[in-house]
């Protein structure tokens, strides 16, 4: 063979190998790419799982929809008791419970002190008296009640009461508590009931489910300094 011939064939050769080397290097390529691609779109599902998880949590998809918890009309209670401080330390000292007109009561005579423990969840084991959280109200809270009779899981009542009192218009004003039965009975089939005691009225609204979206858009109807006593603690 001659010189130049084994010359050409070598450079054919090398050629080969360098076309060789290329399709493994671009199929390596390949390979990171689409792996790469893969693990992207995992992290990405990843992420859009923590962001609807924590979405989840969070005080407006708590429970069910407003339209879902069957809620009725707000009432507007109009009626006294501002100011009106009954029992022990008062005029009236034998005074140990007061007949309110509406169940769950949303004004009227209270008892001298509020409930200042900055408790934001009660049960029937250790709430204050109906009289005491009825102070509460002309100060500005909102109360969720729920009658506990009905309601046995309290799970989300308290991811409910948490996060309803670091809401901007109650901010710190928002407390969870179990109705007192003995105080007169909730409507049929309406287990749960949002008050607050405005400067107009006290209001009502009974609901059939827990809904995290009826709690922010009752209180942004009527926020803490809508009350009898907004300066109050």
């Amino acid at each position: 063979m001659s010189t130049k011939r084994a010359s050409q064939d070598r450079k054919a050769r090398l050629a080969q190998l360098q076309q060789e080397q290329k399709a493994k290097e671009r199929k390596v390529v390949a390979g990171i790419v689409s792996g790469c691609v893969v693990l992207l779109a995992a992290l990405g599902g990843v992420v859009a799982y923590a962001v609807n998880d924590a979405q989840s949590k969070q005080l407006p998809h708590l429970g069910v929809s407003l339209a879902a918890a069957h809620c009725d009309p707000v009432t507007t209670d109009t009626g006294g008791g501002t100011g009106q401080h009954v029992g022990p330390g008062t005029s009236q000292p034998n005074v140990t419970s007061v007949k309110y007109t509406t169940v769950p009561p949303s004004h009227g005579p209270h008892f001298v002190s509020p409930d200042v423990s900055g408790r934001d969840f009660y049960t029937a084991a250790d709430r204050p008296v109906v009289e005491t959280l009825v102070h509460n109200l002309e100060h500005g809270y909102t109360i969720l009640w729920y009658d506990g009779t009905k309601v046995k899981d309290t799970t989300l009542l308290k991811q409910v009461a948490d996060q309803g009192d670091a809401l901007p218009d109650a901010s710190g004003k928002f407390k969870v508590v179990e109705w007192d039965s003995s105080r007169g009975a909730f409507p049929s089939e309406r287990p749960y009931a949002l008050v607050h005691w405005a400067k107009d009225a006290g209001h009502r609204q009974m609901c059939g489910d827990l809904s995290g979206e009826a709690v922010v858009d009752f209180v942004k109807r009527f926020p803490k300094d809508n009350t009898q006593e907004p300066g109050a603690a």
